[in-house]
């Protein structure tokens, strides 16, 4: 059972493909006061990561480098890490059908709607 708790400065993995949008993505959370994992490129790299250091929140592109990110987001689901999938390979509708529990967006995603998708995820639960 995950207990409340708030997180000061938590640790986002950010998987995306995409330079310019994994660099967006982390300078979004880094205005937040977050620290930043990546952006990974890839589900290996990101599999190397949270082996080393289980983040508190991921966002996850689901279309990455080496195939879909579904592998890995079913092992942060286990360690109950929040997400929030960013993709434009898929609609929200899809990813809530497998991960009811995550936050799903649409690329592109105004900035403000991803800050309060990892705001409200972040507030309410963690692993």
């Amino acid at each position: 059972m995950a207990l409340h708790r708030q997180f000061e400065h938590p640790r986002v993995l950010v998987v995306e493909d995409e330079f310019i949008i994994g660099l967006d993505l982390a300078e979004t959370v880094r205005a937040m006061g977050c620290r930043v994992d990546g952006p990974h490129i890839a589900k290996r790299t990101a599999f190397a990561a949270i082996r080393q250091n289980m983040p508190d929140f991921a966002i996850l592109d689901v279309l990455v480098e080496d195939g879909e990110i579904y592998p890995l987001a079913e092992a942060l689901r286990e360690a109950g890490v929040p997400m929030v999938f960013h993709s434009g390979h898929a609609t929200p509708d899809e990813i809530r059908a497998h991960f009811p529990d995550a936050e799903a967006a649409e690329k592109p995603c105004p900035p403000a709607d991803l800050v309060n998708m990892i705001r409200k995820a972040l507030n309410t639960t963690t692993h």
